[in-house]
């Protein structure tokens, strides 16, 4: 209990954050910004899964998108062609993305290569996006999945009924922000226990690691298992909030891309970097979206320019100290 307590004390921006995000529907009545608010939080989830394995880890993948694809078709397959409740398919989609974790990690993790790591599960992700493809009978192909049930209704004591309808996007803004919350606490137990420790000596020196009896395959696993999870969950949500999914859109690489740039933005391997980097890199391509044909190019300079000034994110731009030169 002590050491839960003193891991929460030690991130009081994050919880700074999820309290002001409690209180951001009180204030913002604006649906689209409510979805982008909704965007960002599933994107936090989806980013800090990530960090789980390569800001901690120390492992480079670059198909974790095939996990929250996993998760989103499972959850939306379900519901729709076995008529189960989205609240429990959910599940279903984080468990499934766990097992492919499983099966995927096992023969990866043993590898030492970053670069071969980093291919294989990128080579993963493209057949997932393949098979999703080319199964039009079961999930309609390239045109994709239409009509994806939305969460059902449920009682909720002293509040009454919450209900998920179209343009009403509190209810699902606070059921994002609830699995958001417990991604986050389930990740700062993680990292800051037995697990996290030996997670960040084999970051650092994996070698050193195994000769001091710390079997680094055992602990890469626990840490991919656990992120594949989570984006799972992401994906499940993501499907059930849209109503509609493509290949594309939930496996496609610029998902990886995306949270590669809300992770460095932020800060790898720190608890609340991918939480800031997701708000910050979804509004921003929100604010330049006037711009036109002129965005992505501006959006490239802005990225080179913040990795060449602020090459360890956004949460860890206050550790800097001023040096005085004599």
């Amino acid at each position: 209990m002590a050491l839960w307590t003193g891991a929460w004390s030690r991130h009081g921006g994050i919880v700074a954050i999820l309290g002001v995000l409690c209180l951001v529907p009180l204030f913002v009545h604006n649906p689209y910004l409510l979805h982008l608010f909704i965007l960002s939080m599933l994107y936090a989830m989806l980013a800090g899964s990530w960090n789980l394995i390569n800001g901690y880890a120390g492992i480079f993948t670059f198909g974790h998108q095939a996990f929250f694809g996993l998760g989103a078709y499972t959850s939306a397959l379900l519901a729709m062609d076995a008529g189960l409740s989205p609240w429990i398919t959910l599940w279903f989609g984080g468990c499934v993305a766990a097992l492919a974790g499983l099966a995927i990690g096992l023969p990866v993790l043993r590898i030492r290569s970053v670069a071969h790591v980093a291919i294989v599960t990128l080579a993963f992700a493209v057949i997932v996006q393949a098979v999703v493809s080319n199964l039009p009978d079961l999930t309609r192909g390239t045109l994709g999945l239409a009509g994806i049930p939305a969460f059902t209704a449920f009682a909720l004591p002293g509040i009454g009924m919450v209900s998920f309808g179209a343009g009403d996007q509190v209810a699902y803004y606070y059921v994002a922000l609830v699995f958001l919350t417990f991604s986050m606490a389930f990740m700062i137990w993680l990292v800051s226990g037995r697990t996290g420790l030996a997670l960040k000596a084999i970051r650092d020196a994996e070698e050193a690691a195994d000769s001091l009896g710390v079997d680094p395959t055992r602990y890469k696993l626990i840490a991919f298992v656990a992120s594949s999870f989570i984006a799972g969950i992401a994906g499940a949500y993501y499907a059930h909030y849209l109503h509609i999914l493509t290949p594309d859109s939930a496996i496609g690489v610029s998902i990886m891309i995306t949270i590669l740039v809300m992770t460095l933005v932020g800060g790898v391997g720190t608890t609340i970097g991918p939480l800031v980097g997701s708000f910050v890199v979804t509004f921003g391509l929100e604010g330049l979206r006037g711009l036109g044909d002129y965005r992505l190019m501006v959006y490239g300079l802005l990225l080179v320019l913040f990795v060449t000034f602020a090459p360890r994110g956004l949460a860890q731009l206050r550790r800097a100290r001023p040096q005085l030169v004599a």
